[in-house]
């Protein structure tokens, strides 16, 4: 039985493939600036880009989890071990629940974030068996007796992102802190098609993605290549 939205697993391939190992210099990009804007100047820019993409989002939202994780699983490199952090989707976001089962059934060891203000993401084991409680920001995490784990891999929601890799996320630099923090943990972005675009403004602690996975297929970042 599947608990808080959970999805059943029938109809999705399997995952294959080597995990990819980032070098030091890949490490190291991460938590060095690239142009940056003044600091007024980005957090009222990125403000209005949030809203426009919500809107846009809102009305433009559709099942599309399953041909997700069909992307992902043909193109992602994952070691059999490696664990992947997911997170429970907002009602418009692209839902990873297909994906998180598919993975599940591979043998995958899966968690979800636990938030705190102002701290990197911090991650607890999850099944789609497991119940969810209630986090900070209307998320759902798991329950506190489940163990803390230490993803290879983190699937990461979206507002928009960019040919470059960037994002642009939710306003609290959750990912980002947590993504500089990892180091070496690959970032996949999951969006739908439409979310793409040209450049994003960014700032000096936006971290860029190594994969994006939309519904109609994956794109490594030239950083990751």
């Amino acid at each position: 039985m599947f608990h808080s939205g959970a999805v059943p697993t029938g109809g999705v391939p399997s995952a294959h493939g080597a995990h990819l190992h980032m070098q030091a210099p890949v490490v190291l990009e991460r938590q060095r600036s690239m142009r940056s804007r003044p600091p007024d100047r980005l957090v009222k820019e990125k403000a209005r880009l949030r809203q426009v993409c919500r809107d846009e989002r809102q009305h433009r939202a559709h099942d599309a989890g399953a041909p997700l994780a069909a992307a992902f699983l043909d193109a992602i490199p994952l070691a059999p071990d490696a664990v992947v952090s997911g997170y429970w989707p907002f009602p418009d976001e692209i839902d990873p629940r297909p994906l998180l089962t598919a993975l599940h059934a591979c043998g995958h060891a899966l968690c979800l974030p636990v938030t705190e203000v102002g701290a990197p993401l911090r991650f607890r084991a999850w099944t789609p068996c497991d119940v969810l409680v209630s986090g900070p920001f209307d998320t759902r995490e798991p329950a506190s007796n489940k163990p803390e784990q230490r993803p290879d891999c983190l699937l990461v929601p979206l507002l928009a992102v960019d040919d470059d890799g960037y994002r642009l996320g939710y306003g609290g630099g959750f990912y980002d802190r947590t993504l500089a923090v990892l180091g070496d943990a690959l970032g996949v972005g999951l969006a739908f098609n439409f979310q793409r675009c040209g450049r994003l403004p960014r700032g000096t602690h936006d971290c860029p993605l190594d994969w994006l996975v939309t519904e109609n297929g994956a794109t490594r970042f030239a950083r990751a290549a």
